[in-house]
C-alpha cells in the first residue's frame, strides 16, 4: 500500500510517499480502507518535533526522531477485513475514528475499541473532518467545561476546527454563545449558531464588561490573566490550545494556566483529548448531534492524497476556517 512516512523531524517536505506492506489486524482490531483524513496542528507537531519540551514528554513526539512515523489522527473509511476477537463491525461497513497516527496511509488498523460508524448524513469527506476537532470540543465542554443549559460560554478561536465544533456543540448543550473570530469569519461563526461575535480586530473580549461562566480558549490570544477577568466569580477557563513556539508554546502556557489554578476563585482546566479512553462513546454522542441536524463540519479545503504535504502546509499557516480534509479517491 502507499503511505507517507516520516522518517525525520521537520517541513512537510519531510513527509515521503512510499510503498509498504499492507498491515494485518490483530484479533481485536479492524483493517481499514481510507477513504478520507484530515490535517491538524496534532500532525505537525508531531511532524517539526515542536515545541521542543514535547521531546522531552512521555508519550510525546520523540526524542531524536518522531514517535509516529505515519500520521493522521482522523480516519474515515470502509472496513476491509477484522481480527477474529472482533463483533461490532463487518467488511463493508462505513466507519470513522480517531486514532494516535496512521491515517496518511491507504489502509490502517484501529482497535474495535476506538472504531465508530460513520454518522448516515455524512460523507466520508465530512465525516473525516470530526474525530479529534469535535471530539477536542466535546470534552472541553461537557467534560472539563461541565456546561449547563441557559450558561453564557464564550470561545475564543471559534471559526478553527476546534472552535466551529464549540459553538455548535454548545449550542446544542443549550447555552448562550459568543464566539471571537477575526472579520472574515464574522458571518460563518454567526451563522454556527452563536448568539454574539466578537471581532477581535476591532474589540478586545476581555474588556467589553460581559461576564461568562465557562470560556473555552482555542486560540491563546489573549493571557489567562486577562481571560479570568470575563469569568464569573466560579467561571470555569478551559484551555485548549494556543500560538506555536519552536521551544515550549503551546504547552508552556497551558500548564502555567493549571497551576495557577490553586490560587483563583475560578476553575481553571485543560482538555486534553488525545489521552481520553472514551473515544468510542464520544464519537457515537458526536453521531446523535450530527444526525439530528445539530453539528455540521465545516470543511476550508479538501486535497487529494497526493498533495498530503500541500495540506499540511496549508494548515500550518494557521488561516484554515474549520478543517483540511484529505480524500484518497
Amino acid at each position: 500500500m502507499k503511505a507517507y512516512v516520516l522518517r525525520s523531524f521537520g517541513p512537510p517536505e519531510r513527509l515521503t510517499l512510499m510503498d509498504i506492506d499492507q498491515p494485518v489486524p490483530a484479533d481485536d482490531e479492524v483493517l481499514i480502507r481510507v477513504r478520507a483524513t484530515s490535517v491538524q496542528p496534532y500532525d505537525w507537531h508531531f511532524m517539526r518535533g515542536e515545541p521542543y519540551i514535547a521531546r522531552l514528554m512521555g508519550g510525546g513526539v520523540g526524542l531524536r526522531k518522531p514517535s509516529i512515523a505515519i500520521l493522521g489522527a482522523d480516519v474515515a473509511g470502509v472496513v476491509e477485513a477484522v481480527g477474529k476477537a472482533v463483533t461490532g463491525f463487518r467488511p463493508g461497513d462505513e466507519v470513522f475514528a480517531m486514532i494516535r497516527g496512521g491515517g496518511f496511509a491507504e489502509f490502517v488498523c484501529v482497535r474495535e475499541s476506538e472504531l465508530a460508524p460513520k454518522p448516515r448524513n455524512l460523507s466520508f469527506e465530512q465525516a473525516a473532518a470530526v474525530p479529534l476537532a469535535a471530539n477536542t470540543a466535546l470534552v472541553a465542554l461537557r467534560d472539563e467545561g461541565r456546561i449547563q443549559p441557559g450558561q453564557r460560554v464564550l470561545v475564543n478561536g471559534a471559526s478553527g476546527g476546534v472552535g466551529t465544533f464549540a459553538v455548535q456543540l454548545a449550542r446544542a448543550f443549550g447555552a448562550v454563545v459568543t464566539g471571537v473570530c477575526g472579520t472574515r469569519n464574522v458571518d460563518l461563526v454567526r451563522g454556527l449558531g452563536a448568539d454574539a461575535v466578537i471581532d477581535y480586530t476591532a474589540a478586545d473580549f476581555t474588556r467589553n464588561g460581559q461576564r461568562y461562566e465557562l470560556l473555552v480558549d482555542i486560540a491563546g490570544s489573549r493571557p489567562v490573566s486577562a481571560c479570568r477577568r470575563v469569568l464569573t466569580p466560579k467561571g470555569t477557563y478551559v484551555a485548549v490550545g494556543g500560538p506555536a513556539g519552536r521551544w515550549l508554546q503551546p504547552a508552556g502556557r497551558m500548564f502555567a494556566a493549571l497551576a495557577a489554578a490553586p490560587f483563583v476563585s475560578q476553575r481553571i482546566a485543560m482538555a486534553e483529548v488525545t489521552r481520553c479512553v472514551r473515544n468510542n462513546d464520544n464519537l457515537m454522542a458526536l453521531t446523535e448531534f450530527i444526525e439530528d441536524g445539530k453539528v455540521t463540519p465545516i470543511i476550508d479545503r479538501t486535497y487529494p492524497f497526493a498533495d498530503i504535504p500541500a495540506a499540511v502546509r496549508y494548515q500550518e499557516e494557521g488561516h484554515a476556517t474549520g478543517k483540511v480534509v484529505v480524500v484518497t479517491d
